[in-house]
């Protein structure tokens, strides 16, 4: 795969840009060169941008993959909020992690490729495991919410980790197996909640 050369733009206002115009081209230039091998410049010359108009999209090169994050979590947040009083807290735990993680088939770049990038590329495990805090801690949140207690006490940790790690387990199910549902396999690894949360 190749990429075209973006024009020069005349000297003046700063190019305007979107997050999914840089997506699209740093995952182009990905495929191409390889994580390592793709720096912001590259980035931002496929753009059509300067490399300070990335800046205010985005932090580092290692924030491109995970897309807008923070709003994602905002979502996440949201998800969670709205499940059922009544639910069991195991359950309302299951059924956001799930709803998290339905995603629309036409994104671009599309969800599969993204996760791919995400865990397969050694470059991007340290800040994964920061990105992987922040979704813990949405999770933490809610259950220290329902039950009364602080975010970082143990059992709101330990529901943080364990959802975490079921839902890895289901990534990596997807990753040797595309046809598979992700939204089942998440649905199916996060049936062990019941197990270590039951009020």
């Amino acid at each position: 795969m190749t990429t075209t050369p973006a024009r020069p733009r005349a000297a003046g206002r700063p190019g305007a840009t979107s997050h999914a115009a840089i997506e699209q081209a740093a995952f182009g230039l990905f495929a191409e060169r390889g994580f390592a091998g793709t720096t912001l410049d590259d980035i931002a010359a496929a753009v059509g941008v300067g490399r300070r108009t990335l800046f205010r999209y985005y932090r580092s090169k290692n924030d491109i993959p995970w897309g807008q994050f923070d709003r994602t979590l905002d979502d996440f947040r949201r998800i969670l909020d709205a499940t059922p009083a009544g639910l069991p807290l195991w359950e309302a735990v299951h059924r956001g992690v799930v709803r998290f993680n339905e995603f629309p088939g036409d994104a671009r770049p599309g969800h599969r490729e993204r996760m791919e990038l995400i865990l397969g590329t050694p470059e991007l495990q340290a800040h994964s495991a920061l990105r992987y805090a922040e979704w813990r801690a949405v999770i933490a949140e809610h259950v220290a919410d329902r039950l009364g207690c602080a975010p970082t006490d143990l059992l709101p940790t330990t529901v943080g980790h364990v959802s975490l790690a079921l839902a890895l387990a289901a990534y990596d199910a997807w990753m040797r197996d595309p046809s598979r549902s992700l939204a089942g396999l998440v649905d199916e690894a996060m049936r062990g909640l019941r197990a270590h949360l039951c009020c």
